[in-house]
């Protein structure tokens, strides 16, 4: 009789979708447990992009505009690196020397274009030292003269340019070359001019 009532106790749980067995107290107690796994509600939707451990965002340094490193002074800069102008001038003599002894016209060319640029940037960097010695005593002279009381002036940048110029002329003027670069300042304001005129097709 009691077999028979247990078989149709667990019929009726059955077909009436009723659980069977409950957990107990035990069971949820390992499940919480500091080892046990992290139980996630089935209700809530879980998100595609989980972070799982949390990762610090690495914030990059720009050396150029931070504090950190300190004011960029010109002045400075090139008494500290000063001994690059020898290693440039040692590798711009090594250049000449393979020029010299080079017999490949495609490698010619090209120890030809690196001699050109090596040319050029020292003649930039040369000029550019020139622009800081004349900033410099311009800056001098001001100090002076806030010294003795008076009111310093500040040359506007049109002024700086006409100032450039006639420098540059005197300089033209001494090593002679002044009319070949006053012959092709003509051919290209003259081909400036074509391209400005109308042409014949709009006419």
């Amino acid at each position: 009789r009691v077999q028979s009532d247990t078989r149709t106790r667990v019929r009726k749980q059955v077909t009436s979708g009723k659980k069977t067995t409950k957990p107990t107290k035990a069971t949820v107690k390992q499940q919480q447990g500091k080892k046990g796994p992290l139980e996630m509600s089935a209700k809530k939707p879980v998100p595609f992009l989980r972070q799982v451990i949390p990762v610090t965002k690495k914030v990059h340094r720009d050396p150029r505009f931070d504090d950190l490193s300190g004011e960029y002074k010109p002045e400075i800069f090139m008494k500290t690196y000063s001994f690059l102008d020898s290693i440039k001038k040692q590798e711009k003599e090594m250049v000449q020397k393979q020029l010299k002894k080079c017999r490949n016209m495609e490698q010619k060319e090209k120890l030809q274009q690196l001699l050109n640029r090596m040319t050029q940037q020292e003649q930039a960097q040369k000029k550019q030292q020139k622009l800081r010695e004349k900033e410099l005593s311009l800056k001098r002279q001001q100090r002076e003269l806030a010294k003795q009381g008076k009111k310093p002036f500040f040359l506007k940048k049109s002024e700086k340019r006409k100032l450039e110029l006639a420098e540059k002329y005197a300089e033209l003027k001494r090593s002679g070359k002044l009319e070949s670069f006053l012959n092709k300042k003509r051919k290209r304001n003259a081909i400036k001019d074509k391209r400005r005129l109308p042409s014949q097709k709009n006419l």
